[in-house]
């Protein structure tokens, strides 16, 4: 006899999401905190957060106009997830009156807001007396209207002026998953027709070897995942490999440097097209570490990993150059925004600056271990030029020897990619992501 398993009370997830809309704001990232969200409530807190995270901006405003002086950490974040969700009653989760009544539920039920459900109470119930009145004052609020802070919006204004909107309005739809098919062990028409053999939708084929699936599923539900004939990876991850390999001889072996490597998903893309070159993957910390070993395992392909920092290879680096390099910069992953809502709101101003200087120095010290003849591809999952194309110019100035190959540049998810298009992808869905592809010189005879 099956057991019913009831649903967690409505107040209970409002509560804990409204605990990760708190930590975001703190600077805590949003994957952080739902990890440690009791697994049977995870599902459900993760999807009103992630709905919460991109109507931010809107709450932010209803809120300054409901009470002027900001309330406590914790009443503003549980206001403001309340406000986030009911405002729009096309998107809504729950009728505007539930959302209210278990809003404050979950303010009278913990130490850190009960003194405050009046409060609350009073605002949510002044917003839906008086819903367009209040959404009118707020229609000249850019970060309302966009759901971005301002900064965000200025800068893509500025870097993107053609596309800027449309790239804001794309950051508010949850991103497609996409996977990498292992042509090792079959093609990619072979694995839609697994999936159709599972009962699941074949998907829409996208570039040389990944399938856009038509809804997302837990990875366990994939055919042939655990032994690795499909890896997660979205359709604009999957250029790096063939970027960086494309044009080598087939006979060579090669010599491959992934400085960046974590999750360790472009490595074994690298390892599956290529399975005889000698890969050393580094990444400075050990838990990720781990993650790289975890997938390589998975895959059944074999690279060196090592913990070291990218920057000093006087600490690593046997001194025998590298035919190819992949440098997945740290970046501020303004990219990967519609997978992760939080980032907008975690990032500041002068993140990208600072991390262009990071991405500079990367720059410098690697492109002496390159062989002469050899390449290096530079990549970063953001949309701000300041991580992109201005850091490959400078470079390009500063290094005579460099030379550009025809490379994407900034792929925009929503506009036009002109030759560099996501292969046969008509969607255009892939996160955002900038490529240069770098030649060294070769040595004068």
């Amino acid at each position: 006899m099956s057991v019913a398993v009831q649903a967690p009370p409505l107040w209970q997830l409002l509560q804990h999401t409204g605990a990760a809309v708190q930590a975001v704001v703190a600077g805590k990232s949003l994957t952080a905190q739902l990890e440690a969200v009791p697994s049977a409530l995870r599902p459900g807190v993760q999807a009103l957060s992630f709905q919460v995270m991109r109507q931010l901006g809107q709450a932010r405003a209803l809120r300054a106009l409901l009470a002027p002086r900001k309330p406590s950490p914790a009443a503003d974040a549980l206001l403001c997830t309340a406000l986030a969700l009911v405002w729009d009653e096309a998107q809504a989760p729950y009728p505007g009156h539930t959302l209210v009544s278990q809003a404050v539920e979950a303010a009278r039920r913990q130490r850190q807001t009960q003194a405050q459900a009046g409060f609350i109470n009073a605002c949510l119930r002044r917003f839906l007396r008086e819903r367009e009145a209040l959404l009118a004052q707020t229609q000249s609020d850019p970060q309302a209207q966009w759901n971005h802070p301002v900064w965000w919006i200025e800068r893509l204004r500025n870097d993107h002026p053609q596309h800027w909107q449309s790239l804001l309005a794309q950051a508010q739809k949850p991103a497609p998953m996409t996977v990498r098919v292992n042509l090792q062990r079959g093609s990619v028409a072979q694995y839609q027709q697994r999936l159709q053999d599972a009962g699941l939708s074949p998907g829409l084929a996208v570039g040389p070897c990944g399938v856009q699936l038509q809804q997302a599923v837990p990875v366990q539900q994939l055919p042939g995942f655990e032994q690795g004939d499909v890896s997660v990876q979205d359709a604009a991850a999957q250029l790096a490999a063939p970027l960086l390999l494309d044009g080598f001889p087939s006979s060579q072996r090669l010599r491959i440097l992934d400085a960046c490597a974590a999750p360790g998903g472009k490595t074994g893309h690298l390892l599956e097209m290529c399975p005889d070159a000698e890969v050393l993957a580094l990444e400075i910390d050990a838990t990720r570490c781990e993650r790289i070993h975890q997938n390589l395992r998975r895959l059944s392909v074999t690279a060196e990993v090592r913990q070291a920092d990218a920057g000093q290879p006087q600490a690593w680096w046997d001194g025998r150059p590298f035919d190819a390099i992949l440098l997945d910069a740290p970046c501020t992953a303004s990219g990967i925004g519609r997978r992760h809502p939080d980032v907008r709101w975690l990032r500041r101003p002068d993140d990208s600056p600072q991390l262009a200087r990071t991405q500079a120095l990367l720059l410098d010290r690697l492109w002496p271990l390159l062989a002469p003849g050899g390449r290096m591809l530079y990549c970063t999952c953001s949309m701000f030029k300041t991580e992109g194309e201005a850091v490959i110019q400078a470079f390009l100035q500063r290094n005579t020897q460099a030379r550009l190959r025809p490379s994407p540049g900034h792929l925009l998810t929503g506009t036009p990619s002109g030759a560099w298009s996501v292969g046969d992808n008509g969607l255009g869905e892939h996160d955002w992501f900038y490529y240069a592809l770098l030649e060294k010189a070769a040595a004068q005879p």
